[in-house]
């Protein structure tokens, strides 16, 4: 019996994670500090996670707790993290804390104390790749690319090349170069390397995921900076229109948690992997325009989404995963389609109640000058 560690385990993508390890025979401890942001003010687990976990309540930057959640473990996986573009843009100090010192101390008391870890699996993030891949009207790739403030006031929202012509969004591999583009950004790329780095050092078999835009059952909804397809389901229940920045065209991958938790159980069975990064996504994009409007249709909400012109600051305009690599070395493929996870989430959501904060988070965005 494998004895696994998840950190931030109590969350939308670590709940579900459990569940898919405890289903294979693993045991499972979850390390999580339930964040009031995520969980509300909870003094004991979410019900939705499994009665069979072993739960630890406790922050990922306390080494003393740290070093008790690792006792006797053989795999850990690595989810702990502030989540949240626009947040992290004014809230630096914390995302810097929990996301990239919360690693550093994760690694610290593995190399002190538990390196004879099986496997160490992050949690990365498309995040990291800023703009995704483009190519020119002659084809060829074209390396890191940024929309200027100038473009953004006159709605120029799609990126052009050095000459102005248009540019192509294509997919993005994992050999695209980071372009970060937020502190978030920035913060799992710290978490990534810094796990793969003390992974090759000390003979740990350490794998990163980047992954996608995830959406399913238990994301939180009262998170104003948690998955798009989660605050629009928030405004929607509320009976209040999603609100789309910019034009409502930018493309993004959405992959169903079910296929991110089979992604993780396969790279734990797999004892061949280490030391690689993986997009995981369902290699499939779709507008934002187009997600608000299925989501409303499967809701049942006759409100149409409401376009505001608006930019913020850290954001990018398309970005959609290449799932290549996870296909040829993993045999990973996505199994859950879109409309079948919307359809389930839309029956999960008529038994939710939601607190729509997405006009507070607004406010703090434009009061900081992050929204334009």
């Amino acid at each position: 019996m494998k004895k696994i560690l998840i950190t931030g385990g109590a969350g939308f993508i670590g709940s579900h994670l459990a569940d898919e390890l405890l289903n294979t025979g693993c045991h499972v401890r979850v390390l999580d500090n339930l964040c009031p942001q995520v969980h509300g003010y909870l003094d004991a687990p979410p019900d939705y996670l499994s009665k069979e976990v072993e739960f630890i309540f406790g922050d990922v930057r306390s080494s003393a707790i740290v070093n008790y959640a690792l006792k006797n473990i053989d795999v850990v996986f690595h989810l702990a993290a502030s989540v949240g573009v626009g947040q992290s843009m004014y809230e630096i100090e914390r995302y810097t804390q929990q996301n990239s010192l919360g690693t550093a101390c994760l690694c610290q008391c593995i190399i002190d104390s538990h390196h004879d870890l099986e496997k160490l699996v992050v949690a990365s993030s498309m995040s990291i790749y800023g703009e995704g891949q483009y190519k020119n009207k002659n084809n060829q790739l074209v390396g890191n690319t940024w929309r200027t403030l100038d473009d953004l006031k006159k709605s120029q929202w799609d990126p052009v090349d050095e000459y102005g012509s248009p540019l192509e969004p294509v997919a993005t591999p994992e050999t695209k170069q980071p372009n970060l583009a937020s502190i978030y950004a920035l913060t799992k790329y710290d978490q990534e390397k810094m796990c793969i780095i003390t992974g090759n050092a000390y003979n740990i078999p350490t794998v990163a995921l980047r992954f996608f835009n995830v959406y399913g059952t238990r994301q939180s909804l009262s998170n104003p900076y948690t998955g798009v397809l989660a605050i629009f389901a928030s405004r929607l229940l509320n009976g209040n229109p999603p609100l789309i920045f910019e034009d409502g065209n930018q493309k993004r991958d959405f992959i169903n948690v079910k296929d991110i938790t089979r992604a993780c159980r396969i790279v734990l069975e797999n004892r061949n992997v280490r030391d690689m990064t993986f997009n995981i996504g369902s290699g499939n994009c779709y507008t934002i325009m187009q997600i608000a409007r299925l989501l409303a249709s499967v809701m049942n909400k006759k409100i149409d989404p409401m376009i505001t012109g608006k930019y913020r600051v850290g954001d990018i305009r398309h970005c959609f995963a290449d799932i290549r690599l996870a296909n040829s070395v993993l045999g990973f493929s996505p199994q859950v389609k879109l409309e079948d996870g919307l359809s389930e989430l839309a029956q999960w959501l008529e038994q939710q109640i939601s607190t729509d904060e997405f006009d507070k988070a607004a406010h703090q965005l434009s009061e900081r000058r992050l929204t334009l």
